[in-house]
């Protein structure tokens, strides 16, 4: 008994430190990347060079089911360690470089790939790790906390980066990124994570492609699971895009917004989203699979505000009213957006047996994000084509909502209760046996 509460209190402290040394990571990325672009802005001149390198340096992510491969094969806590003295290595080698007058364009796209293929590599070991640092009653809570951390890191980087980066100049901001990735990996060596060694039969890179092989037929044969990518995949692709294309148009050139107001609304629709991540735990003991599509048709009904805010009649109104209107549309919108990601992503934790557990969600986390940059592309075209009725592109999400609606109460009809499985005990034997 004794023993059970104590190690039920020291997975508590491994996930506190787990999450702290998120915090510092991914915070410490997130502004050296994004100093990096400001510094080859500057010696440049050009904007598109600045846009290019900041874009570049997300590819990498999709990279990310070799990173789920690897923290399935190997000890967890060892690749989080490696991976932030790695970032450090980088960050250093990078300043060595930029005082021997050597940091070109191209060495600073080079530095900034690295951190993001590193990145790739790291998120699937800490989300691996997070079912087994939690109790399985407080796991959305504990995604939310890291999903979290992700978006404020998103939303401050370019806010504070550029601050730090004016004021104390690329060296200091170089500095702290390093002594930041430096503190999260001795942090790092703390956290207690249950690994089990697994028997290899083969060569590291025959043994890693079998493992992705298997990780990728897992997902097509477990239903559950590939319906819950589906579902991840539409709202990155029909939701996410709207906001990161949509909302700078609407509130910067179609409301006419002043410089103060536009960057209140979009800090308020980051924050609706961290939001959303926080208060996940609230929401997740009423939420069933099978009654996911209810959410969906809420976030249908917002839009239609939203859409009425658009409006040449509400434009006419003046910029407040319409302001007002759309922010009012999209706080519970962005809200409901991520608290229906992670819950999703949580029954998939919940699910997936642990030796598969960094594969499968990797892979899931790889098809979202490349359903986002099509969505952006088809936003951008709809934007640009419908630039005097900007509430068609609302109107049309407002379809495509009802449909997906549909489409996930189609998909969970037949489940009477949400911890349903396709046979999961006889395929998880088959693969256990590769």
């Amino acid at each position: 008994m004794i023993q059970n509460q104590a190690k039920k209190a020291l997975f508590a402290r491994s996930f506190q430190l787990l999450l702290l040394g998120q915090i510092i990571s991914i915070l410490g990325s997130a502004l050296l990347r994004f100093g990096l672009s400001l510094y080859a802005l500057d010696l440049t001149g050009r904007a598109d060079i600045f846009g290019t390198l900041y874009a570049l340096s997300s590819i990498p992510l999709l990279l990310s089911p070799i990173g789920g491969a690897i923290a399935d094969r190997f000890n967890r806590r060892h690749l989080i360690v490696i991976f932030d003295f790695a970032s450090c290595m980088v960050v250093l080698g990078f300043m060595l470089l930029l005082a021997a007058d050597h940091a070109t364009v191209v060495v600073i796209g080079i530095v900034m790939v690295l951190l993001s293929l590193i990145s790739a590599m790291y998120q699937p070991a800490v989300q691996a790790s997070i079912p087994l640092l939690v109790q399985e009653s407080r796991l959305e809570q504990a995604n939310g906390m890291v999903n979290g951390i992700g978006a404020l890191a998103q939303m401050a980087a370019p806010v504070l980066g550029g601050i730090l980066y004016g004021v104390l100049g690329l060296q200091t901001l170089i500095i702290g990124s390093g002594i930041a990735f430096l503190l999260s990996a001795v942090m790092q060596l703390f956290i207690k994570i249950p690994f089990v060694q697994r028997e290899q039969k083969r060569n590291i890179v025959a043994t890693l492609a079998a493992d992705m092989k298997v990780g990728f037929a897992y997902v097509a044969q477990q239903r559950s699971i590939l319906k819950a990518m589906i579902i991840a995949a539409l709202l990155n692709f029909i939701l996410t895009p709207f906001f990161v294309v949509g909302g700078p148009i609407i509130l910067r050139v179609t409301m006419q917004s002043s410089d103060t107001l536009y960057g209140v609304g979009m800090g308020i629709v980051e924050c609706s989203t961290i939001l959303g991540a926080l208060t996940i735990g609230i929401f997740a003991k009423k939420m069933r699979m099978s009654t996911l599509y209810r959410w969906l048709l809420i976030i249908a009904a917002l839009i239609l505000p939203l859409s009425m805010s658009l409006t040449p009649w509400m434009l006419g109104l003046g910029c407040y009213p319409a302001y007002v209107l759309f922010l009012a549309s999209v706080v519970p919108i962005a809200m409901a957006l991520t608290i229906i990601s992670i819950f999703v992503l949580t029954r998939v934790q919940k699910q997936t047996p642990n030796d598969l557990l960094g594969k499968v969600m990797a892979i899931i986390m790889a098809v979202a994000q490349i359903a986002a940059p099509v969505g952006q592309i088809v936003y951008g075209k709809l934007f640009e084509t419908f630039s005097l009725q900007v509430y068609f592109p609302a109107l049309l999400m407002f379809g495509a909502m009802l449909l997906m609606a549909w489409v996930t109460k189609r998909f969970y009809q037949n489940q009477i209760e949400e911890g349903q499985e396709d046979a999961r005990e006889n395929v998880e034997k088959r693969y256990r046996k590769e």
